[in-house]
Order: structure tokens, then C-alpha cells, then sequence
């Protein structure tokens, strides 16, 4: 039995939100075949829940970088910033003057477009993330899990994190954007929570090791859940730092990219029961 891990962005959907037919159909017949399918996201509940079920199904979701786990429909973690925490962080994204994103399981929050301090953020909220609701910051205390940030002066967003370390990780996203999370969480260590909950559960006869950890991603937040799997697969049109440490490389989203990863991997074969 393996776990496989999907990232969601560029790797299950395309830029438009698109799926590819062969998607759904093919996830289904590995989970036929007795693996286990797991989204492996970035992305927060609230921007997954309502929405992804309905176009494949899986067995599990690990979201928000690893800050929050759910399987079989139940919460197995789910990490946010306490108040404290969140009070100190939007303090300092204000002092360093950082635009951000600050992700919830139920809501995500921003500050109003007009008191944005970047041009690019103000435009990058209002052009992508239009169709979803928003909170305030203030709205965000105690409720938030990992946020997404940028800065015209990438500097200010390392002073700021020099400030947060014993809080704060932070995965650089290129072009001025960082994606930062809770110190110990990220999505490989959501893949071996997962795996640990599975082996105590009692319910599968062999012990899930990282050999059965397989994970597909673009991007350089999916760096951590591929080089902690036994087998990293690399999307179509990937970030560099992914294509290197792949150990193989199927097509992109929409040209049945995820179909000829679990064709790779074996596990749309019946002998793989």
C-alpha cells in the first residue's frame, strides 16, 4: 500500500481551476487498488473543503502546510496561532510594513485593498482571490494557521522573520512572496503524522514507512513533502528546485499529468492490491 500526496495547485488544477478528466478516474482506480490518496496542500481548509470533494474523491486532506490533518472525516490536528501569537505577528507585518494574507481553517484575512502597502499584493488580492470572502486582520486573532506575505524589499520580510524565529518558518515562493507557518510544521510533517495515526490505528496489517510515501508537486512549497518521500514526482512545468530532486517527471496539469504519475508509481494495476 503507498500513500500518495497531491498538491493541489498546478498539480491537481491548472491556473483556471481546471481538471483534467483522467484525473478523477485515475485516483479512483489507485484507491480501488487499496492505496490511499491525500491532499498535501498549502492551501487552508477554507479554501478547499467546499469545492475540491466535489471533483475526486480522497481519502484524507492535510492542509495549510501541515497545520491542519483530516481523515475519514474527522480533525486529527489542526494548529493555529493563539491570540498572543496572532497579536505579535500582525504587529510586526505592520512595522516591517508586509502585505499578507493571514489563512484560516473557516475564513482567510486581509487588510482593506486601500491600506495595502504593494501595488503587486493589492493587485494580486483583488484580481485572484476576488470570488472568495475576506475578514479583517483584527477579525484574524486566534483564528489564523499560516499566512502568505509579501514585500516591495524582500529584506524586510528576513528582519521580520529574525524577529518571529522561535515562532515562525518561512518558505521563500520567488518573485517577493513567502509562505510562512507555525516552527515544526510543514507538509512533510504532516505526511509522517498521517503515517503515524495510520500504523496505530490497527486497521492496516503492514507498518507505513517514508518508502511508501509518494508525493507529486510544482512548486517550492512541495519541496519538503517530496524530498521526504520515497518516490518525488515533478508536474509538468515545475519550479527548477522541483524538477531536481525529482525521480520522475510526468506531464502538466491538463495533459493527464496526475494519470501518468500513478502509472509511474504502478498503482493503477489490479496486481497492485
Amino acid at each position: 500500500m503507498k500513500l500518495i500526496f497531491f498538491d493541489i495547485d498546478g498539480t491537481l488544477i491548472d491556473e483556471k481551476g481546471n481538471m483534467a478528466k483522467s484525473t478523477p478516474e485515475a485516483i479512483a482506480k489507485a484507491r480501488e487498488n487499496g492505496h490511499l490518496c491525500i491532499v498535501n496542500t498549502g492551501r487552508t481548509a477554507s479554501l478547499v473543503m467546499d469545492w475540491l470533494p466535489k471533483l475526486a474523491d480522497f481519502d484524507g486532506y492535510l492542509c495549510g502546510c501541515g497545520t491542519h490533518l483530516i481523515f475519514d472525516g474527522k480533525d486529527l490536528l489542526h494548529k493555529s496561532f493563539t491570540a498572543g501569537q496572532s497579536k505579535k505577528i500582525i504587529e510586526g507585518l505592520e512595522k516591517y510594513k508586509i502585505d499578507a494574507i493571514l489563512e484560516g481553517a473557516e475564513n482567510d484575512y486581509h487588510n482593506d485593498p486601500e491600506k495595502m502597502y504593494t501595488a503587486v499584493f493589492k493587485d494580486y488580492i483583488t484580481s485572484r482571490y476576488k470570488q472568495y470572502h475576506w475578514g479583517s486582520y483584527q477579525d484574524a486573532i486566534g483564528k489564523f494557521d499560516k499566512f502568505y506575505c509579501y514585500a516591495n524589499d524582500s529584506k524586510s520580510v528576513y528582519r521580520f522573520m529574525d524577529e518571529m524565529s522561535d515562532l515562525l518558518e518561512l518558505i521563500d515562493r520567488g518573485k517577493g512572496f513567502f509562505e510562512i507557518v507555525p516552527t515544526g510544521y510543514s507538509k512533510a510533517s504532516a505526511m509522517d503524522r498521517l503515517a503515524k495515526y495510520l500504523n496505530q490505528s490497527g486497521k492496516y496489517p503492514v507498518k507505513i514507512t517514508r518508502e511508501d510515501y509518494a508525493a507529486i508537486g510544482d512548486s517550492t512549497n512541495d519541496l519538503s513533502m517530496l524530498s521526504h518521500a520515497g518516490t518525488a514526482i515533478a508536474m509538468g512545468r515545475s519550479a527548477q528546485e522541483v524538477l531536481r530532486i525529482a525521480d520522475y517527471v510526468t506531464t502538466d496539469v491538463m495533459n493527464d499529468g496526475i494519470e501518468k504519475a500513478l502509472e509511474f508509481l504502478g498503482v493503477l494495476k489490479n496486481s497492485e492490491k
